[in-house]
């Protein structure tokens, strides 16, 4: 790794970036900032907490402060010519993320303007910040098209074009977009495109819209996450996938919760559940207008929400360090993107803990992020709670001598209900509980007998083969922070 200051940085962005706390740069950082600083179109594969925001960030700062000195560059004031760098992200969460980014970096780059046009926001807003000269403009591809089609969003002076998690854009159907807003670029521009593969049809779109371009990859999803603890749950049914939810969240050690869902529905239901428990929770998904989401992820920045559920879309570019459980509750649709759940916690040099409840049903998904990570995910039980089935046949086999690992009793069990004593109930999501004209059939209390928690349930951990994964370290006084 690298200092900051060894990177050819301007000393406005190197000030800022000393002042936000930084000062090694990561293997992504060291390699893509000088690379585009000159000038070469990149194609970066980088894990997600790798730093990649920073690594196309920062050069294209440094790119507008160069253009400010140039005489021949300059732009007349008041025309309205559009913006030098253009970032197109999958989601609304990660375009903010890139805008505060920009923000951060650019703090002391005087003048700087920055604009982001995403859906769920109001036109004229948008319209508005697009009529003036910009630096940046950070965009999903749905809307920036939709002003290029009215005339309103003006390219032809973008002089890097940044496509940021390029195969989720692809995975979410955007190719054409991407390729109508190439091409309203110009063909001299730099790009900067990265992803988490550039296999398939990534690798096509990278062919067609880079020219020579540098290859850059400091990520594999086979990584080990050696500040992530990752467990498998099983559960006989619904009811017992509920009650293991229940006790995971009550733990002391649990900080904030990132609870991921299948569907839309089910993390409406899910947070309403938990919400009529006395948890402080809220749903986050596509379908909710922007200004819920941005609520909710400022109560989740701000502490106010303990618990976040969400869909795969909504949740990425979630940035926030204190999420010490991420908890897959429903699997993910593509093996590829239970690596991105789970590296919502672990950040900023903490450590995380990726929970998964699973179910018979989905046996099949959890044996196909095993091979795309090429780890077994340890197999986990809660006395009080363990499942009444046996194992499926993947986890048959017993474990070899000494990989099996206890946890003593919890010092926080789960009280009468599940409430959560750490203070009184908050329902959180209220102000943003989407409208219901239905009303909701009455929800199946959880079974007691096996399910039964008074015991103060203790987690036992099973690794499933002598080094097929590397173990949690023991941690003295329970899970860290």
């Amino acid at each position: 790794m690298m200092n900051f200051e060894t990177l050819g940085l301007h000393e406005s962005l190197a000030k800022a970036v000393a002042d936000a706390g930084y000062a090694t740069a990561t293997e992504v950082q060291s390699q893509a900032i000088p690379a585009a600083i000159a000038g070469h179109d990149l194609m970066v594969s980088a894990s997600t907490g790798s730093g990649k925001t920073a690594a196309f960030t920062l050069p294209s700062l440094q790119k507008i402060i160069a253009a400010r000195g140039d005489v021949s560059k300059r732009r007349e004031k008041g025309a309205v010519d559009g913006p030098r760098i253009l970032v197109l992200c999958p989601t609304r969460e990660l375009a903010m993320q890139v805008a505060k980014a920009a923000a951060l970096y650019g703090r002391h780059v005087q003048g700087l303007r920055v604009a982001t046009v995403v859906g769920g926001v109001p036109y004229p807003a948008q319209i508005k910040a697009l009529r003036g000269p910009l630096d940046i403009l950070i965009s999903t591809p749905g809307r920036l098209l939709d002003h290029l089609q009215t005339g309103r969003a003006v390219l032809s002076n973008v002089e890097t074009l940044v496509l940021d998690e390029a195969d989720r854009m692809l995975d979410m159907g955007f190719i054409d977009d991407i390729h109508t807003i190439a091409d309203h670029v110009p063909k001299a521009r730099q790009t900067l495109m990265f992803s988490a593969t550039f296999a398939g049809h990534v690798g096509r779109l990278a062919q067609n819209l880079l020219r020579e371009p540098k290859r850059i990859d400091v990520s594999s999803h086979t990584d080990t996450h050696e500040n992530i603890e990752q467990r498998l749950h099983w559960a006989d049914n619904h009811h017992h996938k509920n009650a293991l939810l229940d006790h995971i969240l009550t733990q002391r050690e649990m900080e904030q919760a990132l609870v991921f869902t299948s569907t839309q529905r089910d993390a409406d239901d899910l947070a309403d559940r938990l919400a009529d428990m006395g948890h402080h929770v809220a749903s986050l998904h596509g379908g909710h207008p922007q200004g819920r989401r941005n609520r909710v992820l400022q109560g989740l920045r701000n502490k106010d929400l303990k618990i976040l559920i969400a869909t795969d879309v909504a949740a990425r570019g979630i940035d926030v360090p204190s999420i010490s459980h991420v908890i897959n509750y429903g699997l993910p649709m593509k093996a590829e993107d239970y690596v991105h759940r789970i590296g919502r916690t672990g950040r900023a040099g903490r450590n995380g803990l990726a929970i998964t409840l699973g179910e018979r049903m989905d046996v099949g998904m959890i044996r196909r992020i095993q091979q795309f990570t090429t780890q077994a995910i340890p197999v986990a039980t809660i006395v009080g709670l363990e499942p009444k089935q046996a194992a499926p046949a993947m986890y048959a086999a017993r474990p070899a001598a000494g990989t099996e690992r206890k946890f003593g009793p919890s010092r926080h069990g789960a009280g009468a209900g599940g409430f959560n004593k750490s203070g009184p109930a908050k329902r959180f999501d209220k102000p943003f509980a989407p409208r219901r004209d239905d009303e909701r059939a009455p929800r199946p209390a959880v079974a007691a007998g096996p399910f039964d928690r008074s015991a103060g349930p203790r987690v036992t951990v099973a690794h499933p083969g002598k080094g097929s994964f590397k173990g949690p370290r023991a941690r003295p006084g329970g899970f860290a922070r």
